[in-house]
């Protein structure tokens, strides 16, 4: 058998070496590969399906191109698992006009509302902008205000105790301490209005 050249040895290491960099950034369907960094995560969501999740109201969240997408209705999915200390990141994307937020530790899983649970705001045009997005309404306000609308966006949220710590694009919003909610609770992604998008959410209890 003839041996391949150098030339088309090296093109052929080429091509092994770059395909770990092609399907780290390839993104093209909404799914991401886990780096090391996510060790210890359970996956709620991948693209591939709801089966982690229920819904609560008639926002008509489904499958829409490998994303978690909403635009019509009103209402929460809830994960099928209670978390009380966590952290969980996720990505989302909305339109300027949406309202959506993180729900986290639920009381009342039929009137879910920033009183009977803490609510990380996905809310650029909120009246009261201070606890718009990357705040947690009625507990800790942001600043400066910060706009998520029209582009993909991180939370990373830590809910220990009563510590609450909230990244939004891996800028810290959020640092404080609440106990008025300590009890376990399922985690809710709220959609109220505009179009909301979710991708790659992952857990990790603590």
């Amino acid at each position: 058998m003839k041996k391949p050249s150098l030339s088309s040895r090296t093109a052929i290491w080429v091509g092994v070496l770059a395909l770990p960099l092609l399907n780290a950034c390839g993104n093209m369907s909404g799914m991401l590969e886990w780096s090391s960094a996510d060790a210890g995560y359970t996956t709620l969501f991948d693209g591939s399906d709801l089966n982690q999740w229920k819904p609560v109201g008639n926002a008509n969240w489904r499958l829409q191109e490998n994303l978690l997408q909403a635009e019509l209705g009103s209402g929460f999915l809830l994960t099928r698992q209670n978390y009380q200390d966590f952290q969980l990141k996720l990505d989302f994307w909305v339109d300027a006009s949406a309202n959506s937020g993180i729900y986290v530790r639920l009381t009342d899983l039929q009137n879910i509302t920033a009183t009977n649970a803490y609510e990380v705001n996905i809310y650029d045009e909120r009246p009261d902008p201070s606890y718009g997005t990357g705040a947690i309404v009625d507990v800790a306000k942001v600043s400066p205000l910060r706009k998520a609308g029209g582009q993909w966006n991180s939370y990373d949220i830590t809910f220990k105790g009563e510590h609450m710590v909230v990244y939004l694009n891996g800028e810290k919003t959020v640092d404080t301490r609440d106990s008025r909610i300590s009890a376990a609770g399922p985690i809710a992604l709220q959609y109220e209005k505009g179009v909301v998008k979710f991708r790659n959410i992952r857990i990790k209890a603590l």
